[in-house]
């Protein structure tokens, strides 16, 4: 297939029924990294499904952790967008855990918050390097 392949798209796009529903979360530990997340969310991990273990968001999307000790664990981005109510607890759940949060992607600015959108929000890694997100806030797109 060449790059400039054109995909046909339907009369009317819509994003109408379309929802994530789960996606794989690479780690080199399957369990640290489900339980530290849960953890800093405030969640459970449910029982294995098959070689993943699930993280339920509650809003019908699951993050199955998925563990791959043979190759490097490639960094992704998640994003969490939690009720004003539910930042400060994971805030300080990060406190407790002694994980350094940041108010930017780039993590250069440690320890703080952001007020992007008139919401708030943080980011850290998790075990494997990954660059999660929490915000009470969605982001405003054009």
């Amino acid at each position: 297939m060449s790059t400039d392949q054109q995909y046909p798209l339907a009369s009317e796009p819509s994003a109408a029924g379309v929802q994530l529903n789960h996606t794989a979360v690479y780690a080199s530990d399957r369990h640290l990294s489900a339980e530290f997340l849960a953890a800093v969310l405030g969640l459970r991990v449910g029982a294995p499904f098959g070689p993943f273990l699930p993280v339920d968001l509650g809003n019908g999307v699951t993050l199955d952790f998925y563990e791959k000790r043979d190759e490097p664990i490639q960094s992704q981005h998640y994003a969490f967008l939690v009720p004003e109510g539910r930042f400060d607890p994971v805030v300080a759940r990060l406190e407790a855990l002694g994980v350094t949060y940041h108010a930017d992607p780039a993590h250069t600015e440690p320890g703080r918050i952001n007020r992007l959108f008139g919401g708030r929000g943080v980011y850290f890694d998790d075990p494997d390097g990954h660059n999660m997100e929490v915000m009470t806030r969605p982001y405003a797109r054009p």
